[in-house]
């Protein structure tokens, strides 16, 4: 017995120095924090021996060119990011803690694409970096095969967005070779018919903008303590606030299809990925076209547009938000009413925990014997025979918005 106890002993302790190894490894965001706390440019242990030199020190020499803080991560595409992709730099800068440009350029059959986001120090204001972006008419013509053009184009987009100083041409090295095409491209064209479509909207609303302020001028003023809560009478959203979200989201999902159409000897699933992006985004183009004035169908291409960018870069599609389309996407299932689960962003979900409904989406609901009463209402109180977007929740409670919009008229 005694011979039978010292083997199994020794076989014990013979195991133990194997068992740290069988932990489980750190995620990717831990991983790259830890990294950047020594080198703010951190290469994945799987990519070192395929990333040249010089690519990497043609990032670090456009860090060195900006005046705020760069954070590079080069990493494969993973089942992890494929599905959090564009959750990264949230959850990096939750990490890190320090105001700047956080990069996560992910390769993907030697392709290339980046997701970035721009951290100011509290109180610094200035234009948004997917504004930039979208405006940047070369950043579809960038080179995907290697990291460094794309990360430099970013970290100059950022500076535009951080001070405002022109955005530099992009390096000749860089684009890809000019095919001889004379003359606008579609995309041209549909970008100057935007243009001409968002000034004349701006005209029209800077119009409507001054005939109500003057009837408000001849209305005798009140004197009313100051509030936080938005007048009974005043919009739930202004609509052109998500025209505009929309159509920056448009074009960002116009451009991420155009950089993935470049690409040869596409993968199956990369096909599929953009049949599917495609089919978002014309959902969403359809919407902003047909009701441009809508509250419910600008922030039904809003959410569509959001999907279809994420499809055509290769990430993980996410519901968005039931409650309230227009926040982050809904990565959260929580039970509601009757025991309905739905997916919530952090925001929401917290309320729900709580045991209270939120806010959520606010639209004009219309009641009374001739219809003149009007008040804001959440959004999925409507009826949902009534608009696909009330029956669907936007697509968080099925993922079939896109053939609605296709086969019915929208409402």
């Amino acid at each position: 017995m005694s011979v039978r106890f010292v083997a199994a002993l020794l076989a014990a302790l013979a195991f133990l120095p194997a068992l740290p190894a069988q932990a489980d490894t750190p995620e990717l965001p831990d991983r790259i924090a830890t990294a950047w706390r020594i080198d703010h440019v951190a290469v994945d242990d799987r990519l070192r021996a395929t990333v040249p030199a010089a690519e990497l020190e043609r990032i670090r020499s456009a860090i060195r060119g900006v005046d705020f803080p760069v954070y590079v991560a080069l990493v494969p595409q993973t089942p992890y990011t494929r599905k959090s992709s564009y959750d990264l730099p949230t959850l990096l800068h939750a990490r890190i803690g320090e105001p700047g440009l956080y990069v996560v350029s992910v390769v993907n059959d030697n392709y290339w694409s980046d997701i970035a986001q721009l951290y100011r120090v509290a109180g610094l204001k200035g234009r948004e970096l997917s504004s930039v972006r979208a405006d940047d008419k070369r950043d579809v013509d960038v080179v995907d095969d290697r990291p460094a053009p794309q990360v430099v184009r970013t970290i100059q987009q950022a500076a535009t967005a951080y001070d405002g100083r022109p955005l530099p041409p992009v390096a000749a090295g860089d684009l890809e070779p000019d095919h001889g095409h004379g003359g606008r491209s579609v995309t041209d064209d549909e970008d100057l018919s935007a243009y001409i479509g968002m000034g004349a909207g701006a005209v029209l609303g800077f119009a409507l903008t001054l005939v109500i302020g003057l009837r408000r001028r001849t209305r005798p003023a009140k004197r009313t303590k100051p509030t936080k809560r938005p007048r009974p009478d005043e919009p739930p959203v202004e609509v052109w606030e998500v025209q505009l979200k929309a159509d920056d989201k448009i074009k960002q999902a116009e451009r991420a299809l155009a950089r993935l159409d470049k690409r040869s000897n596409k993968s199956r699933q990369q096909l599929d990925q953009r049949d599917d992006a495609y089919r978002r985004l014309d959902a969403a183009r359809t919407l902003r076209e047909e009701q441009p004035d809508d509250l419910l169908a600008m922030v039904g291409a809003l959410v569509l547009a959001r999907q279809a960018e994420r499809a055509a870069n290769g990430a993980a599609v996410q519901s968005p938000c039931f409650f309230d389309p227009t926040h982050r996407p809904g990565t959260t299932a929580v039970d509601w009413s009757d025991e309905v689960e739905v997916p919530a962003c952090p925001q929401c979900a917290s309320v729900v925990r709580r045991g209270r409904t939120p806010r959520g989406l606010q639209v004009w609901s219309t009641s009374g014997l001739f219809g003149h009463e009007r008040s804001q209402v959440p959004y999925w109180t409507l009826d949902p025979e009534d608009n696909p977007m009330v029956a669907t929740g936007f697509g968080a409670l099925s993922d079939d918005l896109p053939e609605r919009i296709a086969g019915r008229e929208v409402r």
